[in-house]
């Protein structure tokens, strides 16, 4: 993370949340600064580090690390989160169909895929429902990623029992396009007129007309060269979620809370600054290649 980001993210976490103000107490002792609860939280987030081995460096409690962690998780979902998690506008879609389009993939919106995060003090009443196929406690997160690794959509929280077809069920997702609210995509393939774009998937998923699935055994030279771009392609979202893990190694790591709803800030808290990044890395010439918008 660059320096102005996460200056960025302190400017923003202090506006919206008192507790990380420097303040006085009753004896006039000062309190810890911004910088100080902004590098223990990001830092625990980062690293995976537990909440003791930070006070060596910022000299702050166990308990003041862990509340300044999950409270900066709250600030950067309220406060950064309509700008990096919200659903592509117009713009974006014009820009996503351009990009996929250079690649060979037309009206193609993304790579949409799963991830099980491990849950470890998962309470022991709700272990059957969240027990996957490894007999492990976890919880899902789905996205759809670009090439350019940004997430464009996340939807965590669901049970680790569920598979690929019970989450495409509840996905809202495609829940937005049975409503027909997708993004907008106007398309005329052989004499038809097609409103909506389709993701890239693997061939657990249905056969519907927005997905696009991985060819299981291709036949002849022109299928397997098919089918070896698309899985080229479809790797995006693979790659984003290599690269969310690498950088915020709590969520590569078992969760160590008990809370359903901390789990959820967590994560969705790590997706937002995972997309602050990568729009901070993102090369200028990206707009520059004959497609603005």
């Amino acid at each position: 993370m660059a320096r102005h980001v996460f200056n960025r993210i302190r400017e923003g976490v202090v506006g919206y949340d008192k507790y990380f103000e420097c303040k006085e107490d009753v004896f006039g002792k000062i309190d810890f600064t911004s910088y100080q609860k902004c590098t223990a939280a990001i830092r625990m987030l980062a690293y995976e580090v537990s909440s003791d081995l930070i006070d060596e460096d910022v000299r702050m409690s166990e308990s003041t690390c862990l509340e300044s962690m999950y409270r900066i998780c709250k600030a950067v979902i309220a406060v950064f989160g309509p700008e990096y998690s919200r659903e592509p506008i117009v713009e974006d879609t014009t820009r996503l169909l351009a990009i996929n389009a250079s690649s060979g993939f037309p009206w193609m919106l993304g790579s949409i895929d799963y991830i099980h995060w491990e849950w470890k003090n998962c309470p022991f009443v709700w272990q059957e429902r969240y027990m996957d196929h490894v007999r492990a406690c976890t919880v899902i997160l789905e996205v759809v990623a670009s090439q350019d690794l940004w997430i464009w959509h996340s939807f965590f929280g669901m049970t680790g029992s569920h598979n690929d077809i019970n989450m495409l069920q509840r996905s809202p997702v495609f829940v937005r396009l049975a409503e027909g609210n997708s993004p907008p995509v106007n398309v005329n393939i052989n004499g038809h007129n097609y409103n909506k774009g389709y993701y890239l998937a693997d061939d657990i998923y249905h056969q519907w007309t927005t997905i696009m699935q991985t060819i299981p055994n291709p036949v002849g030279e022109k299928s397997k060269r098919f089918s070896q771009e698309q899985e080229g392609t479809r790797k995006d979202v693979e790659r984003a979620f290599g690269v969310l893990q690498s950088r915020w190694g709590i969520v590569r790591y078992p969760a160590r809370t008990w809370s359903t709803k901390k789990l959820w800030e967590v994560m969705t808290a790590c997706v937002t600054m995972h997309n602050m990044i990568v729009g901070d890395e993102r090369p200028e010439h990206i707009y520059d290649q004959g497609f603005q918008f």
